[in-house]
């Protein structure tokens, strides 16, 4: 079986079985494969681990619950997920979030962590530098807003934070998502499209509001967030675009990540 399907068939498991007890190990005898085979696959094309990525599509999924479904309690959310006690299931939602599941369900809700899709290639030769995720379901709104305009970010000098460690890596997306989503409107959806790569999809035809939004933004680059007795400085990519004559939904996903690749060379 060629690489491309053993992560297809490990992808489309992990999502039907996310609310069951799953292990490595029952995800790779699903592909008829070895637990080392696959680890070292899902490594190197999505550079997360098989467990890890697990428990941060459950933690998305759980965000999204108790930021949706307001009557459900947070136990019930919790047992949903596969976690038999409210204690266990906060610990891993503030790994993931650094905020306890009462603290989240007052913010907004933004999609951190999508569900991954394979990336394309030919043969075995994977195209690896960037992740692809899917934001499909929000193709209706990208038609919908087609005449409003898009603020996209990307952050500087990611490698060197994710050196000090991964978890300085996820605050500083965690940061990156909070200065977004304090700069959008009420209206404005905000979501990730890549690795580190975010975007404000506003509900606004006019530029002057996009370029207000994007000045917010850069108006706090350099400023800090704390990770464990450190303060490090996170500055972000900022880019304002119109994708008005963008009709499918892979012509809108090249143009944001054009617009974030025409931002760097500024």
């Amino acid at each position: 079986m060629q690489n491309i399907e053993l992560l297809m068939l490990a992808l489309e498991y992990i999502e039907v079985h996310l609310c069951d007890e799953i292990k490595t190990e029952d995800v790779a005898a699903f592909c008829f494969c070895s637990k080392s085979t696959l680890e070292k696959l899902f490594r190197s094309v999505h550079d997360i681990s098989i467990h890890d990525y697990i428990v941060r599509r459950r933690m998305m999924l759980a965000a999204k619950k108790l930021s949706q479904e307001l009557q459900m309690s947070i136990l019930d959310i919790a047992l949903e997920y596969g976690y038999s006690t409210h204690e266990s299931f906060a610990r891993a939602f503030e790994q993931v979030w650094n905020c306890k599941p009462s603290e989240f369900r007052k913010a907004k809700f933004t999609e951190l962590f999508p569900r991954l899709n394979v990336p394309p290639s030919k043969g075995d030769n994977y195209i690896m530098q960037r992740k692809h995720v899917d934001i499909s379901e929000l193709y209706d709104l990208f038609q919908e807003r087609k005449d409003c305009y898009f603020v996209v970010c990307d952050i500087k000098h990611m490698i060197p934070i994710n050196e000090i460690s991964r978890k300085a890596g996820d605050l500083a997306i965690l940061e990156q998502m909070r200065r977004m989503t304090a700069a959008a409107g009420e209206d404005d959806i905000v979501f990730r499209i890549g690795g580190d790569e975010f975007c404000i999809l506003t509900a606004s035809k006019e530029l002057p509001y996009a370029n207000q939004i994007a000045d917010k933004i850069r108006s706090v680059n350099e400023h800090t967030f704390s990770y464990q007795d450190r303060e490090i400085p996170l500055t972000l990519y900022v880019a304002v675009v119109s994708l008005k004559e963008c009709s499918r939904y892979e012509e809108v996903f090249a143009g944001l990540h054009n617009a974030i690749k025409e931002s760097k060379t500024y």
